[in-house]
Formats: structure tokens, C-alpha cells, sequence
């Protein structure tokens, strides 16, 4: 019996497929990583019987990335980035172990079949899964083919089963585009982002983002922010003149004219008109034209305009949006959310997707009409030939989805309601009057057939007093003419449906990447989000717009990566070379880049104006080692302290609180050293500026404070205060907090555990000695006679935390209450230094691994 493995991109779209193909006859278990589960059932695959493992990966599985040193901002010139560095796939998640997962299911397998998502990105994640198994499964015969793909749209029954027996084969050019765009956005982005970060930052203070990041896609979608942001700066109000009109057809009723001029920039000419209308005594009628019009159905709905919907009427971002979108459409709720496409295919089951609607008391009345009198094919839209429109596949309730969720899936379900419905017909009447010489029109609208705007009633003819009943020739009285003075006003700033249309428009990023962009120019402190969702540049996001307009137009602008976007989308469809693109455009790139390091003084002039040098910015703090001045603390993002006699500038751990820590200085430097604190509940541990900057020992690495130091003598260091290896991370140690007193505390100097201890003790010391069972350091405990919990009112005790039954019950263990994930600052992934390496001096640098007592405890802990 042959064995087949098929991957699906996430954990609950495995179990869904599974459910539906061994029609819920199946057996689940937890995977080695404890991310996915495996799904096994017996059925038959291509004529034969076959044992059946589903699993699925968790997105990605592997990331571009540049190989060690060239992670290093100081050591590398960013110019190297282009051709020089050399690339590697990393495992996306290396905490998901998701590449020994996939080998440990796929042993042994025959054939695999791939259920991951149906576009660009799910066929590079083909390839990332078969680059992973297919050294591990059997062989096959000469002609025997092992590798199939599924393609599906939603995860129904009728879709899944219909995707199983029509299995295709992977697009190879469709993963190396991908691939493609990868590597340029990495070469390309960290190139600039590498230098103009370090060039501003190491001039300015306030500049209050911790990345001045720059990216193919990114610039010119914030460039487009900056645009309308100039638009309005630059825009001078023009005062205009209307004439207005009302007649009296009845004694209590007025109707209210349209001047066919519009309106006129000159006082006088107005005046003028005024003049002459106000000698006419009534308004003669001059023709009267009905006309019946039709406002069309939308066409069926994609990415780009249920993202577009989402932000304009329902109030969420892009990025929510699509994670909503995601979220219903691997429960089954919708059809896959990422599609460029508005048409219809002929064979797709529009009534069968309509009749799951039939019981909803929002919309049951309209569908079971359209059901009974037969629905209207939709609009010929776009082919994209990717997905089929997003479509709501079953019934759901506000129950079920519940806020968000709900309300995006209510706007999907009405337009595709709306796309089968009939067009709204209303009849238009047009009167046209002459007052004097001057041309007068009223306008009015009666609604002949709703049709789509019943389920849309957002859309509907907006309700008009009715134009009376007249013919050419009547005679009207009139009530008023008046002369308005208005003035031009400026456009607003850019909605993010706006700006979504002008990416689109512009061919800047895919359906997929657009949310991503956007909520990258907000996450680095580009643009903000105001009332509306509307985008409003800062200051730094418009200096760094109008510098690139000064130095190369073409960064910000978006004809360049409009271009590059064909270049991929011609590797897709496997017309043009991946090399030759790949080659070409980082070319055109490294030239532009070299032009501008030339020319960053263009922008640095800019820069002067609206930010303050780091000499004249933040607080002065503590004092520099080399000249004992004062070193000003520089709050603003990202944090760091800067001595301006030295002209250094030294970076800070992020995301917490940093303050002077008792004048005490390092023996190493002279600096004075600081403690930074994630607050009462997190963690705090002192550092010395220099020593964080300029690792001091071979097995430190930059970014260590004090409790990751191993200066043999230092009070301060993990030497003297380490007390045991951590209870639940690889290489962490705990190490005592000597400032959390009488709360005292030990944390773990690599993950956030915090182990609480000897609440209200007067002092605790971290002994040289070891507990003989665990190999823990030794705490001298005392405590104030009034509050001691210790026996016989003791107020003295040495023992081990972890051991010593008297202090079983004085200890606590918790999470650090981190301000954001990244609490530490510093680049790069640092590694531990091993279990309790480094604890003490004296032959005491590789204690024993601890024995079962620490297991135990870590259990019982956690």
C-alpha cells in the first residue's frame, strides 16, 4: 500500500481538507514540533490504496537572508549588499523545527500531494516543502511520478473533492518570482535602510523612529502620502461666485435652480449676471427630457476592493482586514481571499453558493426572490486567471463570526447577493428654465427598480422632492436670486482606500503585499492614521520624500518598481530569465544607491531644518568614561546616550525605562553605570554604555548588560550574582535582581522568567558556595525579626532557592511583563553561552548539568 503526504499551508486548513476528503473518518495526532498535527486515513489515490498523512507547514517555511557577518551593521559596507554578499534560506521559524517535522513525516512516504494556497507565495512554499522531503520519501520507478498539486479555491466539499481528482503539478516559475522579489527587497532595502539609518541617527536626536527604513515598495507608497500632503500645503483658495436661483411653482413650495455657468472667478461679471436675471419678473420653462437610467451592479468583488470597502465604510486598516479575510476563509466561510479576479467562470455554482443564504433574516426575503424568479449573470468583469471573485461559501451568523469578523463577511455575502441581483433603473427628469438671458437646470430622480440596491442600500438613488408636473412654455414666479461667494478648497489627505486605488493603479505591490506596505509606513512612524482613516505624513516621513525627489526622483516615484513588478509577473508566466532580472535590476539599483551616499547631503540640508543635532537634544544622564563629562539621554526612538565632547553615541536595550544606577561605575571603562527596567512587574538589570556597545570578553556579544557579563570580580556581573541555570529556557541563567529589594526577585538574563522570592528580607547575597544536589549558588537570607517567615524567629539563612525546604515555600515563579517582545536593544539573534557557563570563577566554569531535581522542579514551576 502506498503511502501519501499532502501539506496544506496552516494547521486548521490541514484538519478542514482532511475532514472533508476521509469524510471525517480519521485519526489525529500532535506533530514533534507541537504546531501542526498529522491527520491519517486509508482511501484510494489514483486507482490504488493508499495511506493518507496530512500535515501542513505554518506559512513560510524557509527565509532569504544574508549569510553571518554580513547581519552586521558595522562591519559591512551596505554597497556590498548588492552583488557581494552572498544569500541563504534560513527556516522561517526555527523554534518550529519545521524542516525536521516535514523529514520525520515524509520518510518512507511514495508520493506527495500539495494543498498549499493557490498563488505566487503557496507555489514558492511548494518548492520550500519539496526541497525539505523529497531526499527523505522512497524512490520511484523510472516513470512513476510522485509529485502532485491540488488546486482549490475554497475549502467546500464539493472544491476539495473536485481539487483531489484533477491534481496538476507545482509552478516553477511562479516560486521563482517570488524568490526574485525577495532578494530584491532584501538587497535593495537593507542597502538603503542599512545607510541611511546610521547616517541620521547618528546626527539627529528626535527623529523618533528606531528605523529610517527604505523599500522598493514602500517609498513610493509613502511618497504618494507625501504628494497629496504638498497638494494641500501648496494649495491658495480661490473665491468663486454662484447664482442661485429659486422659483415658486406652488404658493408653499420652492424649487431651488442649477446655474448651467456653474460659477465665476470675477466679483463683477457676477454682479453683472445678477443684474440682468434680476430684471426678469418669472422663469420660463425651456424644455422639459425624462430619461430612464441604469445604475449598474458591481462587478464581482476582489482583494483590492474589499480592502478598499474595509477601510472606507467599515473603519479596519488593510492588514486587519486581510487577517479577517483569512481568518473566514480557512473556517470555510469564504472563497480565498487574494485575487485579482472579477469574472465569474462559466461552470462556477452561483445558485448553489446563493441557496446556502436562503435562512439569513438579514437577506432571506431578497435571495429567496432572486431564487424563485432566477438570477442575472454577473457583470463581465477581469480574468486574472488566478482565484474566481471572493465569494461567501456558507451560512453564518453574528453569533458565529462574531465583531469584525462579521462585519466583513455581511459586506462579502451582500455584493455577491448584489451581483446576481438586477440593475437599479430610475427615471431622470431634466427641466430646463431661462431667467432673462440666463440658463437655469433642476435635476430629480424617481427609482423605477431598486434592483442591487436593496441588499446595498449604501448605494441607493438618494430621495428627491419631486419636480412639479410642467411642459415647455409654463410660466414660473420667482421667489429669489441671489449671488453666493464660496472659495476653492484644499483636497484632504489620503483615505487608505484611496491610496489603495493608486497602488493598484500604479502597479505598486500585489493584492497580497499591499496591506503590508501600508501598515509598514505607519509601523515606522511615517504616516499616521486620523479620523477616517485618513493618512497624514510626518514630519520625518515628508523630509525623507522631498530628499529622494532631490537626490533621484525615480526612489519614490512609481514607474521604476512598476516596471521591476512586470519583470516579475514575466518570470511567473515564464518569459523572462530570473537571473537576467534579478542581474539587471539590482544593477540599476547599486548605481542609484552609490549616487545617492554622493549625494546625502541634499537630504541632510532638509534634515537640519526640521530635526535637532543629538548634541542639543535629550537630558544629561551619566557620565562618559573617556572624558567624565556629562552624557545627554536621548529618549526619543531609538533611545540611546550620546557624550557630545566625544562625539559617541552609545545605544540603549529598548522598550523600557532607563535611569541612573547609583553612580556606581564599571572597572573596566570608567563609565557610570545605568539600569534599564521593563517596569515593577518586568525585569531590570544594570549595564555599563561602553561594555553594551563594545563587548569587553570573547563570549560576550554586543547588546549584554550586566547580567550577561563574566568579568570574574565585578559585583555586578553574572559571576557574582548568577545564582542557576534557568527552569525553562535552553541557556538562560538566574540571575539575583540586587535592586528589586524587599520585593526581591531573580530573572532569567535570556527569556522573560522571573522567579519572586524572600518578599520583605532585609538583604539577599548570592554566596560563593553551591548546593551540592542541583549545583545552584547558595542566597545568605536576612530577614527584619518582626517579618521573618523562618522557624524559631530566625532571622539568618544560607541555603539553595531551588533545594533548601525553608525556602520552598518563599518562592514564586512568573513572566516578566514585557512593554513589547523585543524588550533587549542591540542588533542580531545573540546565542546563549550554554548551561550556566561562565557562573563562577575558580574552576567552577561548567558546573554539572542539573540534575532531575531541577526537571522536577521546572515542572511543578511551570
Amino acid at each position: 500500500m502506498k503511502t501519501v503526504l499532502m501539506v496544506a499551508e496552516k494547521p486548521s486548513l490541514a484538519q478542514s481538507i482532511a475532514k472533508i476528503l476521509s469524510r471525517g473518518n480519521m485519526s489525529s495526532r500532535k506533530g514533534l514540533n507541537g504546531a501542526c498535527s498529522v491527520h491519517e486515513y486509508t482511501g484510494s489515490f489514483i486507482g490504488q490504496s493508499a495511506h493518507f498523512k496530512m500535515t501542513s507547514v505554518c506559512g513560510h517555511v524557509m527565509t532569504l537572508d544574508f549569510i553571518g557577518k554580513y547581519n552586521s551593521w558595522d562591519k559591512v559596507d551596505p554597497a556590498e549588499l548588492f552583488s557581494k554578499a552572498p544569500t541563504e534560506k534560513k527556516e522561517a521559524n526555527p523554534k518550529l523545527t519545521m524542516v525536521k517535522f516535514l523529514q520525520v513525516e515524509g520518510r518512507g512516504c511514495d508520493c506527495i500531494v500539495l494543498w498549499l494556497d493557490c498563488d505566487k507565495e503557496g507555489e514558492n512554499i511548494c518548492f520550500e516543502v519539496l526541497d525539505a522531503v523529497l531526499p527523505v520519501m522512497n524512490k520511484p520507478r523510472s516513470t512513476e511520478r510522485m509529485i502532485y498539486r491540488a488546486k482549490f479555491s475554497s475549502i467546500t466539499d464539493t472544491d476539495i473533492c473536485n481539487a483531489m481528482n484533477h491534481l496538476g503539478e507545482p509552478n516553477r516559475n511562479e516560486a521563482l518570482s517570488v524568490d526574485a522579489r525577495q532578494e530584491l527587497d532584501l538587497r535593495i532595502g537593507c542597502a538603503f535602510t542599512r545607510f541611511q539609518t546610521k547616517y541620521f541617527q547618528g546626527k539627529y536626536g528626535n527623529l523618533d523612529s528606531s528605523l529610517i527604513s527604505f523599500g522598493p515598495c514602500q517609498t513610493p507608497t509613502l511618497g504618494f502620502c507625501v504628494e497629496r500632503h504638498d497638494k494641500i500645503q501648496s494649495f491658495k483658495p480661490e473665491t468663486y461666485w454662484v447664482l442661485q436661483a429659486k422659483v415658486n411653482p406652488e404658493k408653499e413650495s420652492s424649487l431651488t435652480l442649477d446655474w448651467d455657468r456653474v460659477r465665476v472667478f470675477d466679483r463683477e461679471i457676477a454682479q453683472m449676471f445678477l443684474n440682468i436675471t434680476k430684471m426678469a419678473k418669472e422663469a420660463k420653462v425651456e424644455s422639459v427630457s425624462k430619461k430612464e437610467k441604469v445604475k449598474q451592479r458591481p462587478l464581482a468583488l476582489n482583494t483590492v476592493e474589499m480592502l478598499r470597502v474595509a477601510s472606507a465604510a467599515l473603519g479596519m486598516g488593510p492588514q486587519h482586514a486581510m487577517q479577517i479575510a483569512e481568518r473566514l476563509y480557512t473556517q470555510g466561510y469564504i472563497s480565498y481571499p487574494r485575487t485579482e479576479t472579477t469574472h465569474y467562470p462559466e461552470n462556477f455554482d452561483l445558485k448553489g453558493c446563493l441557496r446556502q443564504q436562503a435562512n439569513n433574516p438579514y437577506w432571506a426575503e431578497t435571495v429567496k426572490a432572486l431564487l424563485s424568479e432566477g438570477i442575472n449573470r454577473p457583470r463581465k468583469g477581469h480574468d486574472a486567471g488566478d482565484h474566481p471573485p471572493i465569494t461567501p461559501m456558507r451560512a453564518a451568523t453574528e453569533a458565529e463570526l462574531g465583531g469584525d469578523g462579521w462585519r466583513l463577511y455581511e459586506y462579502i455575502t451582500r455584493h455577491f447577493i448584489a451581483t446576481v441581483s438586477a440593475d437599479c433603473k430610475y427615471l431622470q427628469t431634466t427641466i430646463a428654465f431661462s431667467i432673462g438671458p440666463e440658463r437655469f437646470t433642476c435635476v430629480g430622480k424617481v427609482v423605477t427598480s431598486p434592483g442591487f440596491t436593496e441588499i446595498m442600500p449604501w448605494h441607493s438613488i438618494p430621495l428627491e422632492e419631486n419636480l412639479p408636473h410642467c411642459e415647455k412654455g409654463d410660466i414660473f414666479p420667482i421667489g429669489e436670486i441671489k449671488l453666493l461667494e464660496k472659495q476653492t478648497s484644499p483636497p484632504d489627505y489620503l483615505t487608505e482606500a484611496e491610496l489603495i486605488t493608486l497602488m493598484e493603479k500604479h502597479g505598486i505591490g500585489t493584492d497580497a503585499s499591499i496591506p503590508v506596505h501600508i501598515n509598514n509606513i505607519c509601523q515606522r512612524n511615517y504616516v499616521t492614521v486620523e479620523s477616517g482613516r485618513r493618512l497624514k505624513p510626518t514630519n520625518l516621513g515628508i523630509v525623507l520624500v522631498h530628499g529622494y525627489y532631490k537626490i533621484d526622483a525615480e526612489l519614490v516615484l512609481p514607474t521604476i518598481r512598476s516596471a521591476v513588478e512586470k519583470q516579475l509577473n514575466l518570470i511567473a508566466l515564464g518569459k523572462a530569465n530570473y537571473h537576467q532580472v534579478l542581474e539587471h535590476t539590482l544593477d540599476i539599483f547599486k548605481r542609484k544607491f552609490h549616487y545617492f551616499v554622493d549625494s546625502i547631503a541634499g537630504m541632510d540640508e532638509l534634515m537640519e531644518v526640521s530635526f535637532s543635532p543629538l548634541a542639543a537634544t535629550g537630558k544629561p544622564l551619566s557620565r562618559c568614561g573617556k572624558c567624565h563629562r556629562f552624557m545627554k539621554y536621548i529618549q526619543a526612538k531609538p533611545s540611546r546616550l550620546h557624550c557630545s565632547h566625544c562625539d559617541d553615541t552609545y545605544s540603549l536595550p529598548q522598550n523600557g525605562t532607563i535611569k541612573l544606577y547609583k553612580e556606581l561605575r564599571c572597572p573596566l571603562d570608567d563609565f557610570e553605570l545605568v539600569l534599564w527596567s521593563s517596569g515593577s512587574r518586568g525585569k531590570s538589570y544594570p549595564l555599563c554604555p561602553y561594555c553594551y556597545n563594545h563587548p569587553p570578553f570573547r563570549d560576550m556579544k554586543k547588546g549584554m548588560g550586566c547580567n550577561e557579563c563574566t568579568h570574574p570580580t565585578c559585583q555586578h556581573s553574572l559571576s557574582m550574582l548568577g545564582i542557576g541555570q534557568c527552569v525553562e529556557c535552553e541557556n538562560g541563567v538566574l540571575v539575583l535582581d540586587s535592586t528589586s529589594g524587599p520585593k526581591w526577585k531573580m530573572a532569567c538574563n535570556k527569556c522573560n522568567v522571573i522567579v519572586h522570592f524572600f518578599e520583605n528580607a532585609h538583604k539577599v547575597r548570592v554566596s560563593p558556595e553551591t548546593c551540592d544536589l542541583c549545583d545552584a549558588a547558595l542566597v545568605d537570607v536576612d530577614f527584619n525579626k518582626a517579618k521573618s517567615p523562618l522557624p524559631g524567629d530566625e532571622t539568618q539563612h544560607a541555603g539553595c532557592v531551588f533545594c533548601d525546604p525553608v525556602f520552598q515555600d518563599l518562592v514564586e515563579l512568573k513572566h516578566a511583563a514585557m512593554r513589547h517582545p523585543m524588550h533587549r536593544g542591540g542588533q542580531g539573534k545573540r546565542q546563549g553561552r550554554g548551561r550556566g557557563k561562565g557562573r563562577r570563577p575558580g574552576g567552577r566554569l561548567n558546573p554539572k548539568k542539573p540534575k532531575d531535581k531541577m526537571a522536577a522542579l521546572a515542572a511543578y514551576f511551570v
